[in-house]
């Protein structure tokens, strides 16, 4: 483990900061394709074990596509992770180098982890690459013709007209783009797309953002999907105490598709629909109830996709 090679890439908009735990200063290239290629070159040579990269609203994605299509492990991790781990080491200061260096002995002790696939996703190939463009695309119109609708409510009516036809197109745009989003479905995954959508209250946005965002289902076992995606209970424990456990961390996207998606099956699928009147009945919260059916359709669903089944009241999943 010594002499192994770890990886630390700080991200910004127009730079690389690139950072090697065997070498004592790090180097700059610039985030775009001559110097993504130029990164893959330099960084293929050292052979790492681990490249670790700050999420940073998008400008990584294209750095940690090429060195994975290398065939390099790459971490992509949360800035909050990242900075507490920073702060956890002593390092209070910030500068794109130290973070470099932080990020490649992160990278060092997350290879020791024994979860570290939960950090390390799949590359994604241009199919899912595209979905993944296509559900991004659609979230950003639902948040803004949510946001149109709350300006129209407090407008005044000289602006009312404007508001209202700026909703009519976002509406047509948000039509525009769901269509699209399932035609790139039925094209590229077909059989998983109809299995998932057997299951009551999964509907076909749902489904295109399991598929984008979540291309681990199925392939991981019922506890280690509803950690990686944050709907498993987590404990809050210490000495004598026992505290509420909850949930925390995991794919915010994943997780608010998957809510939505259990606030109607908790209507319409009887399964869940008899758990979560159980779960009342013994006295449990709404919103426990609700998580818990959440982590129960999750498992469904990761069934279906591991079996390629499709739904059936009496799997054992349900």
């Amino acid at each position: 483990m010594s002499d192994a090679v770890f990886i630390g890439i700080d991200v910004s908009s127009q730079t690389l900061e690139i950072a090697s735990s065997g070498q004592a200063k790090t180097w700059q290239i610039t985030n775009d394709t001559s110097g993504i290629e130029q990164l893959v070159s330099q960084v293929s040579a050292l052979a790492p074990e681990l490249i670790v990269i700050e999420a940073t609203g998008g400008y990584e994605f294209e750095a940690a596509c090429a060195l994975q299509a290398e065939g390099l492990a790459v971490a992509v991790v949360n800035p909050r992770t990242a900075r507490d781990f920073a702060r956890a080491m002593g390092a209070l200061a910030k500068t794109d180098a130290l973070d470099a260096r932080m990020l490649a002995a992160f990278a060092r002790v997350l290879h020791q982890h024994p979860e570290r696939e939960r950090f390390v996703k799949p590359l994604a190939d241009a199919e899912r690459q595209r979905l993944q463009a296509l559900v991004l695309r659609r979230r950003q119109l639902v948040q803004m013709l949510t946001a149109e609708r709350q300006r129209l409510r407090l407008a005044h009516a000289a602006a009312r007209s404007s508001i209202e036809r700026v909703i009519e197109c976002l509406k047509q745009e948000l039509g525009d783009s769901e269509a699209e989003a399932a035609a790139h479905v039925q094209r590229h995954h077909a059989q998983l797309a109809q299995a998932l959508a057997s299951v009551p209250g999964i509907g076909s946005a749902s489904v295109a953002v399991l598929l984008a965002e979540l291309p681990e289902l199925g392939k991981l076992d019922r506890r280690r999907i509803a950690a990686l995606v944050g709907v498993a209970p987590l404990n809050r424990d210490s000495g004598q105490r026992r505290g509420h456990r909850s949930i925390w961390g995991g794919r915010a996207d994943v997780r608010r598709t998957l809510y939505m998606a259990t606030l109607t099956a908790v209507r319409y699928n009887p399964v869940l629909k008899a758990t979560y009147q159980r779960l009342l009945a013994a006295g449990k919260r709404k919103k426990v109830a609700l998580v818990a059916c959440m982590r129960k359709l999750l498992t469904i669903l990761n069934a279906i996709a591991k079996h390629g089944s499709t739904w059936n009241p009496a799997m054992p999943g349900a």
